[in-house]
């Protein structure tokens, strides 16, 4: 008997981690993590998309920007080198869903405030009006955190190419000139590869608590 039991123990054997394979699949598929997706030009409204964009379908990441933030300081890409940031477009004398986006981003900013995996990016659409004094003190009312939240001004046309080009927030195209005016609620979420990962409605809770979910996804593809 025990000969018996001895001869087939290899056997015995495979078929159980063959099971526990086969049941770990099994549990896999009936649960699959959450992914999220990598959006490129062609994934949105084309009336968002630069039309000499809009025809592009993989390998869009936002393009390098030289900016100036609140505190005088030139901010670039390499800033948030390494870094998942959730990015918008705002203005400092806006009275309508401007002071709802930067509630709702301070919001985030409590939540996120000791992840230092992410960050937060404002930019002024309307750069002339926005100087460094005027968005010092609009961050000091806000409560924005130097070396979380940046909010930056800068050159307008660049400042309109990057909401038409890389972040593809823009209604219709424009050329950043005096008359040309950015207004948009969509929050944008950014991986370390600079790439969209998700677009939520700046002015929406519900919206709001969706980005933190998927920014812990996101963050979950990324080892510590």
């Amino acid at each position: 008997m025990l000969s018996f039991f001895g001869k087939y123990k290899r056997f015995g054997l495979v078929l159980l981690i063959l099971s526990a394979i086969i049941i770990a699949l099994f549990y896999q598929a009936l649960d699959p993590r959450k992914t999220l997706p990598i959006l490129q030009p062609s994934d949105f409204n084309p009336d968002l998309v630069d039309s000499s964009m809009q025809h592009v379908k993989k390998y869009h990441t936002i393009a390098d920007f030289s900016l100036i933030n609140q505190n005088g300081d030139t901010i670039t890409q390499d800033d948030y080198k390494g870094k998942i940031y959730i990015a918008d477009f705002f203005f400092t004398t806006c009275p309508t869903i401007c002071p709802i986006m930067t509630r709702n981003m301070a919001d985030l900013q409590d939540e996120l405030i000791d992840d230092d995996q992410v960050m937060l990016l404002s930019h002024s659409v309307t750069p002339l009006i926005d100087s460094v004094p005027r968005l010092k003190a609009y961050a000091r009312e806000k409560g924005v955190v130097d070396g979380k939240w940046n909010l930056v001004t800068g050159d307008k046309k660049k400042i309109y190419e990057l909401a038409r080009k890389s972040y593809m927030v823009a209604k219709n195209d424009g050329d950043g000139g005096p008359f040309d005016m950015i207004h948009t609620e969509n929050f944008v979420l950014v991986d370390k590869e600079r790439r969209i990962r998700g677009v939520y409605n700046g002015t929406d809770r519900k919206d709001m608590d969706r980005l933190l979910q998927d920014l812990q996804v996101l963050e979950a593809t990324y080892p510590r």
